[in-house]
């Protein structure tokens, strides 16, 4: 069979689901290419992540065409025989590291994610390092909250005993940070680190646990991002006090924006002036930044 692939966000990040059906079509004898519009195909997959992104609507010819990703709906899901198959990391060559979950599902159920209703209530480990990376100079880990499943530790070990470099690029959700899981993350060989600050519950719980583990660990706030979501049920004089107060605590905040084509200018200057590091780390005040936009 000939088998087209369609990566509908396009090709700035590598889909996984898209590698595995790759892999998992060539292990059948299947041939497998990026979709050509003017080619025959038996079988075309479209997946995207993002809702956002616009959708496929070009015209293939082909006996069956699958659209499938979170950018659809929550619903749909790879097969088992898929879902446990080594990616196949040729599709996308421009791409080096590794690509992979060790756990799926968060406990949260915070409203603007769709974690909890595509994966559950519950952080459950669903693979092991193995299953994604054999070697590769570091490894992007994409689950959606390690530290809320009941094997993190082991998990975290499998990640100290790769001796690579590690990016936890989804967040680690600081409210379950303890002594055991500090002292692990400190013998990782840390590419980056990513938090989060989402709004005004639990924010005494957060900020006290990130002074903590910055206090103990002394990492670079260069390795220490923070997530930091803006339009979604905070003010504006909330949001400043985030980032004022990160940047104060020797993290860097990152501002994600809900909603963006019905954010406020203030808002998208917000965003604008935190997320460009050479701006931020020269223009203290946001005030004086935005004084110069007017």
């Amino acid at each position: 069979m000939k088998i087209g692939l369609v990566d509908v966000d396009g090709h700035n990040y590598p889909n996984i689901a898209l590698m595995k059906i790759s892999a998992h079509e060539k292990q059948n004898g299947n041939q497998v290419e990026w979709c050509v519009p003017m080619m025959k195909y038996d079988r075309v997959y479209a997946a995207k992540v993002f809702t956002f992104t616009p959708d496929f609507d070009t015209c293939v010819d082909t006996k069956e065409m699958i659209f499938g990703g979170t950018g659809y709906d929550l619903e749909n899901k790879l097969p088992d025989a898929i879902e446990n198959t080594y990616p196949d990391y040729t599709i996308y060559p421009q791409f080096k590291e590794a690509y992979g979950f060790l756990t799926r599902g968060c406990p949260r159920n915070c409203p603007f994610c769709g974690v909890g209703k595509k994966e559950g209530l519950i952080s459950n480990k669903v693979a092991d390092l193995s299953s994604f990376w054999k070697g590769q100079k570091e490894i992007k880990l994409c689950d959606p909250n390690i530290l809320a499943c009941k094997n993190s530790v082991e998990l975290l070990d499998q990640l100290i005993e790769s001796k690579t470099w590690i990016d936890i690029n989804q967040g680690l959700d600081i409210r379950f940070m303890t002594e055991e899981f500090t002292e692990k993350i400190m013998r990782l060989k840390l590419k980056m680190l990513h938090f989060a600050w989402d709004g005004e519950k639990d924010s005494e719980l957060i900020l006290n646990n990130l002074e903590q583990f910055k206090k103990v660990t002394k990492i670079d706030y260069r390795k220490l991002n923070v997530y930091v979501l803006t339009n979604y049920n905070t003010t504006f004089e909330f949001d400043l006090y985030r980032i004022y107060k990160l940047k104060e605590l020797g993290y860097n905040p990152y501002v994600m924006i809900y909603n963006k084509e019905h954010a406020s200018d203030n808002v998208r200057h917000l965003q604008r002036w935190v997320n460009n590091k050479i701006i931020f780390r020269t223009c203290e005040k946001f005030e004086e930044y935005n004084s110069k936009l007017a």
